[in-house]
Order: C-alpha cells, then sequence, then structure tokens
C-alpha cells in the first residue's frame, strides 16, 4: 500500500545502475570466454562491478523495506533507482568498500541511505529493516557459490569459476561483518530497538566509527586468523574450496 504513495520515477532503474550491470555482463563475458588479452584485468572489473552491483542491492533492500514499514521518503531520495550517487555517503558506500577489496580482499558494505525511523512503528520493523541489507547479501552469495553446490560447474571456464569463488568470498564476510552487534553496522541495528535508551545514547557516539573499526580489527592477527577460518569454513560447507578463491584473489590482483 505504501508503494502507492511514491511516483513511478522514484522507482524507475537510473542508467547509472543499469551501466554498471553492463559492465558486469560485458566483463563476465570476457572471463568467461577468454576474450580479454589479460585475464586479470577482466576478473578485476567483473568482481568490482559485481560488488557494486551488490552493493546497490544491499542498499537497496535496506530502503524497499523501510519504505513498506511507513517511510515513504525514500523514493522521493533517489534510494528505490539503485544509483548509488544518490547515496548519502557515496565515499562510505563505494569507494572505500572497493578499497577494503583491493586492500584485503574483505567485503563490507559501508553505510549509505538515511532512513526516517520517526515514521516507523514496531521495533520488529526496525529490525527488519536493518537487516534486509546483509540477507541480501546471504542471497547473493547464495547465487555466486550454487555452480559449487548444485556440482554444475563441468564446461564452466577456470578463470569465470576462480572468479565466482572470490565473489562468494566478498559476499560471505559482508554478511558476517554486517550481522556484527558493532555500532553503525547492521547487526547493531537490528539490535538497537530493543535496547534500553540509556545503553542506546551510550553507544551513540560510536557510531560513525564502527565500519573503521571493523576495518582495522580484522588486521589484528588474533582475530584475521579465526575470522577467516570460519569464512573458510562457510565456503567449503557451500562447495568452494579455499584453492578456488586464492586463484581468484590472484587473478582479481592483476597488478601483483
Amino acid at each position: 500500500m505504501t508503494t502507492a504513495t511514491t511516483r513511478s520515477g522514484e522507482r524507475r532503474v537510473s542508467p547509472v545502475f543499469a551501466g554498471i550491470l553492463a559492465v558486469t555482463a560485458v566483463t563476465g563475458w570476457a572471463t568467461w570466454t577468454g576474450y580479454a588479452a589479460r585475464p586479470g584485468v577482466a576478473v578485476f572489473l567483473f568482481v568490482t562491478a559485481a560488488w557494486i552491483v551488490s552493493l546497490c542491492l544491499h542498499e537497496y533492500a535496506h530502503a524497499r523495506t523501510a519504505l513498506h514499514s511507513g517511510d515513504i521518503t525514500v523514493g522521493a531520495k533517489g534510494y528505490l533507482t539503485l544509483n548509488p550517487l544518490k547515496y548519502t555517503h557515496a565515499l562510505l558506500s563505494i569507494v572505500l568498500p572497493v578499497l577494503f577489496v583491493i586492500m584485503g580482499g574483505i567485503g563490507l558494505p559501508g553505510g549509505a541511505v538515511f532512513i526516517e525511523r520517526g515514521r516507523i512503528r514496531g521495533r520488529w520493523r526496525h529490525s527488519l529493516i536493518s537487516a534486509a541489507g546483509p540477507l541480501t547479501n546471504v542471497l547473493f552469495a547464495a547465487v555466486c557459490t550454487a555452480p559449487f553446490w548444485l556440482h554444475a560447474l563441468d564446461g564452466v571456464p577456470g578463470d569465470f569459476r576462480f572468479a565466482l569463488a572470490f565473489l562468494a568470498l566478498l559476499q560471505v564476510t559482508a554478511a558476517v561483518l554486517n550481522f556484527l552487534p558493532i555500532p553503525g553496522l547492521d547487526g547493531y541495528g537490528v539490535l538497537e530497538p530493543w535496547l534500553s535508551y540509556k545503553v542506546k545514547r551510550q553507544v551513540e557516539p560510536f557510531a560513525p566509527f564502527g565500519l573503521m573499526f571493523a576495518f582495522a580489527l580484522l588486521w589484528v592477527p588474533a582475530v584475521n586468523g579465526p575470522f577467516f577460518d570460519m569464512i573458510d569454513a562457510i565456503l567449503r560447507g557451500l562447495g568452494v574450496s579455499g584453492t578456488d578463491v586464492s586463484y581468484g584473489w590472484s587473478l582479481y590482483r592483476f597488478w601483483a
């Protein structure tokens, strides 16, 4: 019912997102066919474009859930067009997540859409809005790993297989990290409606630094090792081997 209060133009897919999808498709084709003279460049462009697509879908899921929960302002803000240029913090939403991938092979979406929480009633709705983004990463990870756990890899070129494995790593890390109850991340957003007013006031000043804190924490060896062991266990459970991921990471870093 709330969608009736948004104009059709506010829900139209933006040309920017369509362009990113086109880059994903073309570079995916180049990776599959081996058309590119330098396979690593094609893999880099394919994985990066697909990662940005997932970032857009992550934020769209937040916005769409908020719309159906009572925040009818998300359409006017451009959040339903999948245009990353409409996000509240383009640096946090696109640039930093891509840099995180390049620097450490870590998938970590940033904060992007501003939800007018005062328009939304019910703690469950607030929690669902926060959970919608990382659940999109879970779905994206399931799609990327489907050829592996369905044992449908016959005929899939090696470079494309390795690219999918690395992209799956990004989606799994994004889902796991975002569900951590750290202020500023979606996991804390799921819990926040259920916390006392006093606790929320005490935690609020730390929210802007949650993203960087999570990233910095992963550089600590005592945290990094067990974390990626857990990610590796999840991927192996989905049929993706560490070897496939390593080859994908090596191809992605074509400059190394």
